[in-house]
């Protein structure tokens, strides 16, 4: 103690509180995830310019509108006049791929769900800033997947398309396989005998194969001046039969909206030909309802923004995962399921703006079970693994979608589990999960590693929307685990030839593996092959989510539920 001006100051520091260690902690998290955000945002904006300001500016003095926007032409408007909302899907595939070639900014093409005319729509658009449109290998990955969401939700599809064809010097890699260019004619095909609306816009070269798209959809419009479609170019044909022609006799849009009846119409410029599109949305039929519960929206009554301080900064350290849950679900309302037993997985009911949705989620706490074991969070263990499948047949049996949101690093080992038969119920779980037949959605939130991603309905089992939040880890195994793996592996090869590795080069092989590593399990790299559909901001998770439910209610289910041979 020590007096000032007569009184007596307490001069000892009490250390901090059991709170305000939590607050600290919680600040820190929100610190790190709106770090995150910042760094999404950027990469957005980056991948929003395609090929560069200079080639947008080279693109619009033909009186072109760029991808976007032809877009966001083509969307609805709120009330204000704002673009409804767009679920891009892919809008990272190709980050910091094909860089001797200058790179391919989201694949050359965008794509993604959003309604026109009040129908909901996939809508896929070239973007001819990025090598004038050419298909990358990747850009074919992507177009597929535009398709398969059409396909498999039975919703129309608009193509915009303004692309130069394959890139030639990856030929190889897009042009003859069952998964490459010519797959795309092949949904063409099958979509039309299916019944699903295709409507095509030609606003810009349609070349070669390219031009079998357009004329394979039901309707086939062009603007004239810029859109053309031929299966070989001006040069080619003088090359090959010795004909001058110029571009648009050859294929303009008079060409083939008046001699050879190619194309439905032609418009005079873009603007005209998207009001034409949107006009032919407002007449097709209502579409077909699979019938899953919805009713009366609700906000989460717990905030959603607390979220960011919820997500560990440190993705080792424990939370509980009822707290994203009730920050995402309708009224904070989760109805859970088997509460008591298997308890490093979450099952449950909710609402997520409406919908009635079946939840299976990775809890992140440590646990002790019903015999009195600690579990570790994050880890899949037998009794979680059968619970989990008991619901997932549950809500088939129901007809209710399942929601599955990752944060696990495997299947529990060791002696204890495998005589409990761990692989057996995991391969219950599996076999459940891989038949279901009611649309399923996920989302990585942190952690999917190994066959815990799998178990949780990675990318393998046809989740209807693939999705990721900046904090997601995707790899067979953790960071830390796999480069000790790989440094034994490196240093006993060394060994195997007669030399011997120091301390200090085992030192600097470790961390040049870790970074390595490390990379390649960032939801970018991901999102960069197509391992995921998007990586969004967690506050997008509704928005989404619904609008997946309500494009998955168009496709009836009419495959019956059946697990196949399991071992109980």
């Amino acid at each position: 103690m020590e007096k000032s001006n007569g009184i007596e100051k307490n001069t000892t520091h009490s250390s901090p509180s059991k709170v305000e260690k939590e607050n600290i902690q919680l600040n820190i998290n929100e610190d790190a995830n709106k770090q995150l955000l910042i760094q999404l945002q950027g990469k957005l904006d980056k991948v929003k310019l395609g090929g560069g300001q200079k080639k947008i500016d080279k693109h619009k003095s033909k009186g072109k509108l760029t991808a976007r926007e032809r877009i966001n032409y083509l969307l609805d408007k709120d009330e204000e006049g704002n673009v409804t909302y767009f679920n891009e899907i892919g809008a990272f595939v190709g980050d910091d791929m094909y860089n001797e070639w200058g790179g391919c900014p989201s694949g050359g093409v965008v794509t993604g769900m959003g309604h026109v005319s009040g129908r909901l729509c996939v809508i896929v658009a070239n973007d001819a800033t990025v090598k004038a449109g050419a298909w990358f290998p990747i850009t074919g990955k992507k177009n597929l997947r535009a398709q398969e969401i059409a396909m498999e939700n039975r919703i129309p599809i608009i193509y915009l398309v303004d692309s130069a064809g394959i890139f030639l010097p990856l030929q190889d890699e897009i042009f003859a396989d069952k998964e490459h260019f010519g797959r795309v004619f092949r949904n063409n095909a099958h979509m039309s005998a299916e019944g699903i609306v295709q409507v095509s816009a030609i606003m810009g070269s349609c070349v070669a194969g390219g031009a079998y798209l357009p004329i394979m959809s039901d309707e086939a419009l062009i603007v004239e001046g810029t859109g053309s479609v031929f299966l070989a170019g001006p040069y080619l044909v003088k090359s090959a039969i010795g004909e001058d022609i110029d571009q648009d006799t050859l294929g303009g849009a008079s060409t083939h909206c008046e001699i050879s009846g190619v194309t439905d119409n032609k418009y005079p410029n873009d603007e005209a030909c998207l009001d034409a599109i949107r006009k032919i949305m407002d007449k097709i039929g209502e579409p077909d309802n699979a019938g899953f519960n919805r009713s009366e929206p609700k906000i989460p009554s717990k905030n959603m923004e607390e979220i960011y301080r919820l997500l560990p900064a440190d993705r080792t350290k424990p939370y509980d995962m009822r707290d994203i849950i009730e920050r995402i679900v309708d009224d904070s309302e989760f109805d859970e399921y088997k509460q008591e037993y298997g308890k490093t997985i979450l099952c449950g009911h909710a609402r997520i703006d409406g919908w009635a949705v079946g939840i299976v989620a990775n809890q992140r706490t440590i646990l002790k079970s019903g015999k009195k074991e600690m579990q570790m969070g994050g880890v899949v263990y037998s009794d979680s693994a059968d619970k989990a499948a008991r619901f997932i047949m549950t809500c088939n049996q129901k007809k209710i979608p399942l929601l599955f949101l990752h944060d696990v690093t495997g299947f529990m080992v060791g002696s204890r589990s495998e005589h409990g038969g761990i692989i057996k119920d995991g391969a219950k779980l599996v076999s459940a999960m891989a038949n279901s037949v009611v649309p399923k959605f996920t989302i990585v939130v942190g952690n999917s590693y190994g066959a815990g991603n799998y178990a949780m309905c990675g990318k393998a089992y046809d989740p209807r929307l693939m999705l990721a939040f900046p904090t997601a880890k995707i790899a067979v195994m953790s960071g830390a685990s796999a480069a000790k793996t790989l440094l034994q592996i490196k240093v006993g090869s060394e060994k195997a030839k007669g030399r011997e590795v120091s301390k200090e080069e085992e030192d600097k092989l470790l961390k040049e593996i870790t970074e390595k590593y490390e990379k390649q399990t960032t939801p970018y790299y991901a999102a960069a092959r197509l391992w995921i559909d998007a990586i969004i901001d967690p506050m997008e998770t509704r928005q989404i989510i619904s609008m997946g439910i309500e494009a998955a209610n168009q496709a009836p289910i009419t495959k019956r539920y059946n697990v196949g041979a399991i071992q109980t």
